[in-house]
């Protein structure tokens, strides 16, 4: 059974309370929304969505392990499928009125009209991204890390620097693939894939040494996908600080708003870090010098 819906109105009226102040220049101070104001707005009868009444949420083609199990986002079952479900509640959506549909990670990135509400597919949140779509808050500390096999040539690295011959890859238009470029700076140039997918086939035909992904991902893969696999390490911080991944919706989405003020309350109330502890496996792995 999925927890039953959370109440915005204390975390929305700390924020009013927060941003609202009396004006210095008269008297009269001026009235802002009440708490109930806001979360009225922020419900299904008076939100924007694509299909009244209907949030339309989107995922990968396939979607895997641990983001979405056996690839049914519908079942609530994964660590995206749950903040999707989790996040539809906090907006007063209940699971009969969720919606899924697929896009691919780089269409649903790129500028113009979208099929979704929102987008749950390992998007980082970036300045670069944020030109042409909108994010929510964070709902995931994102790490990268190097995945491999045993044997390979960098199945004994313990440093950044031990991976500058090796050859890595990584999905297309991924904060992955900016990782191994600015942090690892290879001397080899990385191979780059359409999908994850096409990355791990790669990588078990041992065409490339590593694969760079997410924590979670990487779990799975080592563990799962990948005959032998093992993870080579986590990858320290780039220069732009913490990456975390965030909800993706259309530029100027009208929805924006109420969305981050959903999972800013899941994380305030600890549901998305209980999540994260049912879904995603972060522990034990090595972190790279």
């Amino acid at each position: 059974m999925r927890r039953s819906p959370l109440v915005l109105v204390a975390a929305s009226a700390a924020l009013l309370l927060a941003a609202c102040g009396s004006s210095s220049t008269d008297s009269t101070t001026s009235a802002s929304p009440s708490a109930s104001d806001t979360a009225a707005a922020c419900s299904p009868d008076s939100l924007a969505t694509l299909t009244p009444g209907t949030l339309t949420v989107a995922t990968g083609e396939p979607a895997f392990p641990p983001w979405v199990e056996d690839d049914m986002p519908e079942s609530g079952k994964g660590f995206e499928a749950a903040v999707a479900y989790a996040v539809a509640e906090q907006l007063g959506f209940d699971d009969a009125a969720v919606t899924w549909v697929r896009t691919t990670f780089d269409s649903a990135v790129a500028p113009g009209p979208k099929t979704f509400d929102v987008n749950l597919q390992q998007y980082s949140i970036t300045e670069e991204r944020q030109k042409v779509v909108d994010f929510s808050s964070g709902y995931y500390d994102v790490t990268q890390v190097v995945v491999s096999y045993e044997g390979s040539p960098i199945a004994d690295v313990t440093t950044v620097a031990g991976l500058k011959d090796a050859k890595l890859g990584a999905a297309v238009g991924t904060t992955s693939l900016k990782a191994i470029d600015e942090i690892v700076a290879p001397n080899q140039k990385a191979a780059v894939f359409n999908d994850n997918a096409a990355a791990v086939t790669s990588l078990k035909n041992k065409q490339i040494d590593g694969l760079v992904v997410d924590l979670p991902t990487a779990f799975y893969l080592a563990f799962v996908e990948i005959d032998n696999g093992t993870i080579i390490g986590q990858l320290p911080e780039s220069g732009s600080g913490a990456e975390q991944f965030g909800l993706l919706l259309a530029k100027d989405s009208p929805l924006t708003s109420c969305v981050t003020e959903a999972v800013d309350a899941l994380r305030a109330d600890g549901t998305l870090a209980a999540l994260e502890e049912e879904w995603l496996a972060n522990a034990g792995a090595p972190v790279l010098s």
